[in-house]
């Protein structure tokens, strides 16, 4: 069955394709996830009566951090989500690395083609000093696939990568250079260039290491330093195996293996419209071994075919969910 799923997964050309394998998974997790099960259970839901994505319960993405949500047989590996000390943190259970691979790529040569036409440079101090983050495994096998003696990772060294900027800027190369936000301010600040081969991509999150910016605030800044027309964003996290991109003013696109809808902020389990602010809710089919429907803790809204962030639920853990009992 599994492999009928994955098999599926790869061939998604529609909505209904989208919309009918969604089904599927549901039901297959429904049975085989032990945690989902479980939840699925205590809110009564009635497995075979789903007919429509969005009447599949959202699991709360914090059970991530409290229980193991993940189908059976062995792991490939865990990956694990930042947080500061004392904090839980959320593990990722992967049965198949080759399965999130295949879904990285294929995202990222939707939206912006193979990999190898790119300089791909790692601008993600906060992950690469902690193991287990999926951004830093994505972002690795981009730059070795980008086949570029120039691509690599930055940690605090800015002045050498000042000097490859300058390099890359004089050769005119297409160059990538994905950063979580804090690190690109703090790179903004020494460092102002007008560099229009260059994607600007923030992968969000200030770590505590900055005051927090609404995003459009960010963007200003960062276009203003690199001297580029837009910047782009990547939307992903450690419970999912999918991204979604925006190439500019903040408004994510999704593989057409994942899509967001938006719950009411009051009622979680009934749906917002279009441009009104609610629960993030994502579907990612891609996420076939563990679960693909997560009710995340941000808040946004529907906008057409894309969606936009606008921030976190201030108290963002689930209270009273039994699941979250140890």
């Amino acid at each position: 069955m599994r492999d009928l799923l994955i098999q599926q997964l790869k061939g998604i050309k529609s909505k209904e394709d989208f919309t009918d394998l969604a089904i599927q998974i549901f039901r297959y997790q429904a049975n085989h996830c032990e945690v989902y099960k479980e939840y699925v259970s205590l809110l009564g839901c009635r497995v075979n009566d789903i007919q429509s994505v969005e009447q599949i319960p959202c699991l709360p993405i914090e059970v991530f951090k409290k229980r193991r949500v993940f189908s059976s047989g062995d792991v490939d590996i865990e990956f694990t989500s930042s947080g500061t000390t004392g904090d839980a943190v959320s593990t990722h259970f992967v049965k198949d690395i080759e399965n999130y691979r295949w879904s990285f790529l294929q995202s990222f040569k939707l939206h912006y083609g193979k990999p190898e036409n790119y300089v791909i440079l790692g601008l993600l101090p906060s992950y690469l000093e902690r193991s287990g983050s999926s951004l830093i495994y994505m972002v690795d096998e981009l730059i070795r696939l980008s086949n570029s003696e120039v691509s690599g990772f930055y940690l605090d060294n800015h002045a050498d990568l000042i000097k490859t900027l300058d390099k890359l800027k004089a050769a005119k190369q297409k160059v990538l250079l994905i950063g979580v936000s804090y690190a690109l301010l703090d790179l903004a600040e020494i460092y102002q260039t007008k560099f229009p081969e260059l994607i600007v991509m923030e992968t969000g999150g200030m770590k505590g290491r900055r005051k927090e910016l609404v995003r459009s605030e960010l963007h200003e800044i960062l276009k203003e330093a690199f001297g580029v027309n837009a910047i782009h964003s990547e939307y992903g996290m450690t419970e999912l195996l999918s991204q979604a991109y925006s190439h500019g003013n903040g408004v994510f696109h999704c593989p057409p293996w994942m899509d967001v809808f938006i719950r009411e902020i009051d009622d979680p389990f009934s749906m917002s419209k279009d441009g009104v602010t609610g629960g993030v809710n994502i579907v990612d089919l891609a996420n076939i071994d563990s679960c693909s429907f997560i009710a995340t803790s941000d808040l946004g809204k529907k906008l057409g075919d894309g969606f936009e962030v606008l921030g976190r639920f201030d108290n963002s853990d689930v209270r009273g969910c039994n699941l979250l009992i140890n």
